[in-house]
């Protein structure tokens, strides 16, 4: 996989690809389609397929004290574009300049300048250009001037509701995994840091690991099985979501504890792939009863984990 990390700063060296455009938060079922379809009319053409991408999300820009709470970060993103087969990420820094850029402006530096597209690819709903002035519909109409066409591709419908990114945040939040999974075609997952925590989870006898995500989109408060990606090791997991209230933590906290580990981690990358909501957090009266109820929530996950991989 080739990123170029600023478009403004280094030309693709590419004669002929096939792009799309966009935030691509989560890369779910919809985007996945889209991401087909650029292979596709990529090998047919004998062209580089690529993605031209927002960094920051359009509206982190536009409404920081409202910007949504992500699905997904940057290496994730490209990660997941990958193995859907895209050779070259392009990032487009999103700033007051792209911001205020005429979609006339749009397509001749950066789609035919930048990029030199022979086929642009892009969904139902896709627009780009001051205003969002810029649609399929205007691409189509001058796309052959500059010597590309345009693909559009339809929504996807599971169970009868168009996947967006959107729809996948409000399932996150509320702790439905399962239709979150079945959105996105894959179990939703956070990368973060482990972070310096507070060390009671050694003195219960689960030592966790404190998580400081990349990106924004936590699932509801409650005890989840999952699994933890350490490098190229796996741990089955057992993570808290919340506030801790037996112990009394002050702001929202992610916690893991890592089946079978022992060691330092402090610091380190890890990925949590949440399997399945097991119970929402509640306080309990003591901490033997806290410690009672994490041993019933390990063997949970444990047994979960034996029969999700046999």
């Amino acid at each position: 996989m080739i990123v170029v990390d600023d478009i403004h700063k280094k030309q693709t060296g590419f004669s002929k690809t096939v792009i799309t455009i966009g935030s691509f938060d989560g890369v779910h079922l919809g985007h996945r389609r889209i991401l087909e379809t650029v292979v596709q009319e990529a090998r047919r053409k004998e062209a580089m397929p690529c993605v031209v991408t927002m960094k920051p999300h359009p509206r982190q820009y536009f409404l920081p004290g409202h910007a949504p709470n992500l699905l997904t970060d940057d290496a994730k993103k490209v990660s997941l574009f990958e193995e859907a087969g895209i050779q070259a990420t392009f990032l487009l820094p999103f700033d007051q300049h792209i911001a205020r850029m005429e979609r006339s402006t749009f397509v001749k530096n950066i789609i035919h300048g930048w990029c030199r597209a022979m086929t642009v690819v892009v969904g139902h709903d896709f627009c780009f250009g001051r205003g969002a002035a810029g649609n399929s519909a205007y691409l189509a109409a001058v796309g052959p001037s500059y010597g590309f066409h345009i693909i559009e591709v339809p929504p996807v419908l599971v169970n009868g509701e168009r996947v967006s990114s959107t729809l996948i945040r409000e399932r996150i939040l509320e702790g439905d995994l399962d239709a979150a999974a079945l959105f996105l075609g894959r179990p939703y997952s956070i990368k973060g840091k482990v972070i310096q925590g507070r060390g009671i989870g050694g003195t219960l006898g689960f030592p966790t690991a404190n998580i400081k995500p990349h990106h924004g989109a936590a699932p509801a408060q409650g005890v989840y099985a999952a699994e933890a990606l350490l490098g190229d090791a796996q741990f089955p997991a057992a993570v808290n979501i919340g506030i801790a209230p037996t112990i009394r933590h002050e702001n929202l906290t992610i916690e893991a504890y890592l089946l079978g580990f022992s060691g330092d981690i402090l610091g380190k990358e890890i990925e949590i792939v949440f399997w399945k909501r097991l119970r929402p957090e509640r306080k309990f009266e003591s901490h033997d009863a806290l410690i009672q109820q994490i041993r019933l929530d390990v063997a949970e996950v444990s047994k979960y984990y034996a029969e999700k991989t046999k």
